[in-house]
């Protein structure tokens, strides 16, 4: 089976690319480094003939919010031409938990703008609902932080390790489309300010973390509901413990 990454070159899509190789697929992990660009379209009919799957990984290079509202319906519209032309059987593309229910994020918007193309094309389609990757913990910190305090909200956070997303992504890639949603996120629920606090204590960081209900979250005030997945949701094995061993990072 032919698979096309788009946005292979990443975090996830180097990950996924590498499990579908391991079993027997031909892999083309697609992005502008290698040519293939969905803005533009360079590179994308070649790319895409004799495809059987192709996986939308891709990720807006600008957080501005015109900016990627731009990026994922200019890259979704050519994308899915191209996989028309090309007969593709099956379109993924990783989007987020928590999209349709924080409409002042702009990154949000744009990721529903992505799926409602996906949703009205004729390709038969997955669209996989994740959570934050652990990976991201630092960054979540970053943007919280002012001085030497990062005030983050107490809502339900459930972060999911880069490799559990892989491996998902790649087991749907090789299943059936499922013609709707899927959910996927880590296997431990906790406050969004507790999780950080315990990564910024393990990475030996000073800052101080604080709960703050009104701290927004990438420009949203969050509650309980706002990321986390309904029931039965697809669960990660990799907790935050084994995740930050396995992670490299100094402890």
């Amino acid at each position: 089976m032919k698979i096309v990454l788009i946005g292979g070159t990443g975090l996830i899509g180097s990950k996924t690319a590498a499990r579908l190789r391991d079993k027997g697929h031909e892999v083309l992990a697609a992005s502008p480094k290698t040519g293939v660009n969905t803005i533009t379209g360079e590179g994308l009919a070649s790319a895409l003939a004799g495809a059987d799957v192709v996986v939308d990984l891709s990720n807006s290079p600008s957080w501005e919010d015109q900016a990627v509202l731009d990026f994922f319906e200019t890259s979704g519209r050519n994308l899915l031409a191209a996989e028309r032309d090309a007969g593709v059987k099956h379109h993924i593309a990783l989007s987020i938990v928590g999209s349709e229910r924080l409409p002042q994020n702009g990154y949000f918007r744009a990721k529903l703008a992505q799926e409602r193309l996906i949703k009205g094309s004729s390709i038969p389609y997955t669209i996989i609902h994740s959570t934050q990757f652990m990976e991201f913990l630092k960054g979540i910190a970053d943007e919280a932080t002012v001085g030497a305090v990062a005030r983050l909200s107490p809502a339900a956070f459930q972060p999911i390790a880069s490799d559990d997303v892989a491996d998902i992504v790649a087991d749907v890639a090789l299943a059936k489309p499922v013609n709707g949603m899927i959910e996927i996120a880590g296997p431990e629920r906790f406050p969004m300010n507790e999780i950080i606090g315990r990564y910024l204590k393990a990475i030996h960081d000073p800052r101080t973390v604080e709960a703050d209900v009104h701290a927004r979250y990438f420009g949203s005030e969050l509650d309980d509901r706002s990321l986390v997945p309904d029931a039965g949701a697809r669960l990660g094995r990799i907790g935050f413990a084994d995740w930050f061993r396995r992670s490299g990072q100094p402890g």
